[in-house]
């Protein structure tokens, strides 16, 4: 009893994670390239931090200059200077904005570069990744309009054009446009047949940004493009779907069989009317039949006696006489 309780619990562990996989994209981040191959802002967090520790160092030299001696007031002056310079110097890279509030109230987007917040009144809220980001997102089970479930999963290519509205219309922009793409990918699913849904692809996509970009264009962000990267059909619909492609195919392959025949139909129809006027050239078609059919198999072709008098001609129809001839 313990043993079925406990496969029937990891059992529903793993489907939760695998439609966690596919709802929130976490199965995309294997294709994720080495993050030593990204740009990363290092540099700039390095750069505050060293101008802190010299703004600590400065502090301590001049500190040691005028009293000649250092206590605890020293190294806690210094502490305070360098705090203060933590939160007053920021640096932002050349894809990023920085939302400055002051007071509470927004005040100013800071960036690219080095710039200065007044400690305490002014500080920055959001820092802003303004290049093109790549969120995968997924239906597991969802039904279309003739009730087949289906799994799909997709990728949305978005940027944020306006960090402001991204900052002050949203909590969380990633997550908020996530859930989005999800909600829009079933709703569209839905509408649709699951014929429509494989074969129209294409269409899909369209819908689907057109659904997220009406949703998020007040947050501040654009949509560039929406593209469906997989559609699983269930085991038993994909055998029914290929026993009807089959049969389509063999439809199709009787017809164009049937069209070929009567083409060739017709085309005999005119060279038996051509042969019934002419026997000398029915009689060469039937030499050249047989010396085709003997280079095709490159042996030897035994002709039947009965056979072999249809290439003789009779030369009373082959020369026929002037009236009042004799014989």
């Amino acid at each position: 009893m313990k043993k079925n309780t406990r496969e029937r619990l990891m059992s529903e562990e793993k489907d939760s994670y695998r439609r966690s996989e596919m709802e929130f994209g976490v199965a995309a981040e294997a294709y994720r390239s080495d993050p030593t191959k990204k740009a990363n802002r290092n540099g700039a967090t390095l750069f505050s931090v060293v101008l802190a520790l010299i703004c600590v160092l400065v502090v301590i030299v001049a500190w040691y200059a005028v009293t000649e001696s250092l206590d605890i007031v020293a190294v806690a002056a210094a502490v305070v200077v360098g705090i203060v310079v933590l939160s007053s110097v920021h640096v932002c890279m050349e894809w990023e904005r920085a939302v400055v509030m002051r007071l509470g109230r927004f005040n100013r987007l800071a960036g690219p570069g080095v710039f200065f917040t007044i400690p305490l009144i002014e500080f920055c809220t959001l820092t802003v990744d303004q290049r093109t980001i790549a969120t995968p997102f997924g239906a597991e089970e969802a039904l279309t309009s003739d009730l087949v479930p289906l799994d799909v999963d997709a990728v949305l290519f978005w940027m944020i054009w306006d960090p402001e509205k991204a900052c002050t219309e949203v909590e969380d922009c990633r997550f908020a446009v996530a859930l989005t793409a999800q909600t829009a990918l079933r709703d569209a699913i839905g509408r649709a047949t699951v014929s429509n849904v494989v074969m129209r692809r294409h269409q899909l996509d369209q819908e689907l940004q057109k659904a997220v970009e009406e949703k998020v264009t007040d947050w501040g962000i654009a949509v560039l493009s929406v593209e469906v990267r997989d559609i699983i059909l269930p085991k038993e619909l994909q055998s029914v779907m290929s026993l009807e492609a089959q049969a389509e195919r063999r439809k199709n392959a009787r017809i164009t069989l049937m069209e070929a025949e009567r083409d060739v139909s017709e085309i005999l129809q005119e060279v038996s009317q051509t042969y019934e006027h002419d026997e000398i050239a029915l009689a060469l078609r039937k030499i050249h039949l047989v010396y085709e059919g003997m280079q095709d198999n490159e042996g030897t072709v035994v002709v039947p006696s009965a056979y072999s008098e249809g290439f003789t001609i009779d030369p009373n129809k082959a020369a026929p006489q002037a009236p009042g001839a004799r014989g």
